[in-house]
């Protein structure tokens, strides 16, 4: 149990912080308390995990070959590099620091399956993509539906809350389904756990994270993205889940907050709203270009570090 506390960890953090991409704009805006929002949240990151959590851990898996001492190294890499970025301000995605992590150790281990690197990374660039993508079409799609329904202000405001509701259930299920990987693939790659057990384990640590300490980034977050109009957050919930549900079919973790800003560009195409600035873009980009490299310079340095030995002088 103690070689899992690693993974347990990091999707406690990635529970906690990738919430408020599910219930954010529903907590802050008063349309759902937070306890009930986060138990919802906890309760399908379960279901979506032990559901369609083993195509990830399969890729992720598959990366290169690891001992449960590595598997170990890869979790807390990846648990650094997530601290790093967040105490430099930038967005953090779990996924691209574990696979930066395993990178370093297929390094070291001179074996990496560079096709499916391939096919992480370029479903890394694709994920803001699809965010953006997925956000025009609900919104016209919904918009459409929503100018022809002849509904007073009060029935209005009660469809936007069950929407809301509803699109962060689907978001908390997408994100268990996809992100289990990130905290368990490595265990089950060394041999320390079956698949069944690792998304057990991912979906009850990322749900602890979410209904422990997501409280503040959820308040925080929501009322970033409800600055725009509620239905707007409706489109920008509904089109990260449905972005992240389409990785989890391919088998690829990936960021739910990468998506979230395609989805907010995506809207802002449409309307011409002013809802990322340039600085926003610049810190996303620069996490993704940094955070897979600092995984990678951690895993090798703690795994290089561990198997020094003290000589003697003669």
């Amino acid at each position: 149990m103690f070689s899992l506390l690693g993974g347990i960890f990091l999707g406690w953090s990635l529970g906690a912080n990738d919430a408020s991409n599910l219930f954010g704009a529903a907590v802050s805006s008063r349309m759902i308390k937070f306890w009930t929002a986060a138990l919802i949240a906890a309760f399908f990151v379960l279901v979506g995990a032990l559901a369609e959590g083993g195509a990830g851990i399969e890729t992720l898996k598959g990366l290169t070959q690891l001992t449960l001492e590595q598997a170990v190294v890869c979790s807390v890499a990846a648990a650094l590099t997530v601290t790093a970025m967040t105490v430099l301000g930038l967005p953090v995605s779990t996924s691209q620091a574990v696979v930066g992590a395993i990178v370093g150790i297929g390094l070291l281990n001179r074996h990496i399956n560079l096709d499916g690197l391939e096919k992480v990374v370029l479903c890394w660039i694709g994920t803001p993509l699809g965010g953006a993508f997925f956000a025009v079409i609900v919104y016209k799609v919904l918009a459409f539906i929503y100018n022809k329904a002849p509904l007073s202000l009060i029935q209005a405001d009660a469809l936007i809350r069950f929407l809301l509701v509803s699109a962060g259930s689907y978001g908390a299920y997408t994100l268990g389904a996809n992100n289990v990987a990130n905290v368990t693939a490595v265990f089950v790659g060394a041999g320390r756990l079956d698949v069944f057990s690792a998304t057990l384990v991912g979906g009850l640590s990322i749900g602890l994270g979410i209904v422990t300490f997501s409280h503040r980034v959820i308040a925080t977050i929501g009322r970033r993205l409800i600055k725009v109009d509620a239905f707007s957050a409706l489109v920008v919930v509904l089109a990260e889940a449905l972005t992240v549900h389409a990785y989890t079919f391919v088998g690829v973790p990936v960021s739910t907050s990468q998506a979230v800003v395609g989805a907010v560009v995506g809207i802002g195409f449409l309307r011409g709203i002013n809802s990322v600035r340039g600085k926003t873009l610049l810190n996303v980009f620069l996490a993704w270009v940094l955070t897979p490299g600092v995984a990678t310079l951690f895993a090798v340095v703690i795994e290089f570090s561990i198997h020094l030995r003290y000589m003697p002088p003669p």
